[in-house]
């Protein structure tokens, strides 16, 4: 571990609060075990040895509702842009009656705001959480021009946000930085996801890098609870190191419980197995963030 680094560490483990100058050191240091190791324990500090995961059947807004999915689902996510504000509230109401109980959640926020019109953003997240849905499933930081006061609208409308994206890669110490002003001003983030969603095929982010991105994202924001991995894009391998380095959940994990190398390889199977080897107790939730039985 390098001074610097050492430094830093131990004044967080003081109590101390990253300052955005000390992110920007821990993001550029080489020493990417140093900083893994300094997130590591943040989180454990947080979370102790558990690691939340989710199963997630996804809905597209443009697309036919599918006849049925796995029972096994703890969170049915509509994903896509709506229509229009009548389209959005009626396809939670159709996917909430055939969810069976299931928590729904629906929509980016940027999405909603796209559409909602003369309807306006309040009023349309308040017709979809009207409509049956648990919380709006997404608000990329990245994609809204004003993200506190879209997050008002959310909290105006009584309803919550799933968690905060993080739309395309870019500066990701930057990115971190938003979400905690974002979650200063109005408490709204339950969950951050700092990898990004869409990364340019031109422009990969290496393993390397997004580690150190998970790394930085659970130093800076201490008044976080959860930093989230999407499983289904990341790989399982990716997932399980970023378990290491600062995530304690994993989001995106497939419902299907069925896998042509047999039930070892079926999702639940692996998803626990990796969260186990990687010295962490599973435990599996639902789209509230209610913990599952069994």
């Amino acid at each position: 571990m390098t001074t610097e680094v050492e430094d830093i560490g131990a004044r967080l483990s003081a109590g101390g609060v990253l300052s955005p100058d000390e992110a920007r050191v821990l993001w550029s240091s080489p020493d990417v075990l140093a900083v893994g190791a300094l997130a590591d324990e943040a989180r454990r500090r947080r979370h102790g040895d558990r690691a939340t995961f989710v199963r997630v059947v996804t809905v597209a807004a443009d697309g036919p509702l599918p006849g049925t999915w796995p029972a096994a689902a703890g969170e049915v996510r509509i994903v896509g842009r709506p229509a229009d504000a009548a389209h959005a509230e009626r396809l939670v109401r159709d996917v909430v009656a055939r969810a069976g109980g299931t928590p729904v959640t629906a929509f980016s926020l940027a999405d909603l705001e796209e559409v909602a019109g003369a309807v306006g953003l309040r009023d349309l997240v308040a017709r979809v959480a009207g409509a049956g849905a648990a919380a709006i499933a997404a608000l990329p930081v990245d994609r809204l021009a004003d993200a506190p006061s879209s997050a008002e609208a959310v909290l105006q409308a009584g309803t919550k946000v799933a968690r905060v994206t993080v739309e395309a890669a870019g500066d990701p110490v930057g990115h971190a930085l938003a979400v905690r002003a974002l979650q200063r001003q109005t408490g709204v983030v339950r969950a951050f996801a700092p990898l990004a969603v869409r990364v340019a095929s031109t422009a990969p982010t290496t393993g390397y890098q997004d580690v150190k991105t998970i790394a930085v994202a659970r130093l800076l924001l201490d008044d976080v609870g959860t930093i989230q991995v999407d499983w289904a894009r990341s790989g399982a391998k990716l997932a399980q190191v970023a378990l290491l380095f600062g995530a304690d959940d994993l989001d995106g994990v497939p419902a299907s419980e069925n896998a042509a190398e047999g039930r070892r390889r079926a999702p639940l199977e692996e998803v626990r197995r990796n969260i186990r080897a990687a010295a962490l107790t599973p435990i599996e939730r639902d789209g509230r963030f209610g913990v599952r039985e069994g």
